[in-house]
């Protein structure tokens, strides 16, 4: 089992950046494939990207593809976001996730078994 926690979450202006880590417990950590996700107000949860288990693959979806970078640490048991030229419609609250197997790049969201509480991010036009 591993236990999730978000960070670096906050408002900022379109155009800017900013970086989102989860801190994963336990010492499994490079076990599992990673993922982040996010949900805006009124909408459904969707996928935003995933990265395997060594980082050596990564996959976006495209309304991120190009602004975002997902990176993982496994010394420190941290997956990151990097998001840049933020738009408003990058809104949401982000979520990481976890999964096995651990050499895969998972989209849905009913392929992951941990979650984290989730980070607000909100962007301003």
């Amino acid at each position: 089992q591993v236990q999730l926690v978000e960070s670096g979450g906050g408002l900022v202006q379109a155009g800017g950046s900013l970086r989102l880590s989860c801190a994963a417990s336990g010492r499994t950590f490079s076990t599992y494939t990673m993922g982040w996700f996010r949900q805006a107000p009124g909408k459904e949860r969707e996928f935003a990207a995933t990265i395997n288990w060594s980082g050596g693959s990564t996959a976006y979806a495209d309304s991120v593809k190009g602004r975002f970078t997902i990176s993982r640490d496994n010394a420190k048991n941290t997956v990151y976001l990097q998001m840049n030229s933020l738009k408003p419609e990058d809104t949401a609250v982000y979520y990481c996730a976890a999964a096995r197997p651990p050499n895969a790049l998972l989209r849905r969201i009913n392929e992951y078994a941990y979650w984290g509480q989730g980070t607000q991010v909100t962007v301003s036009s």
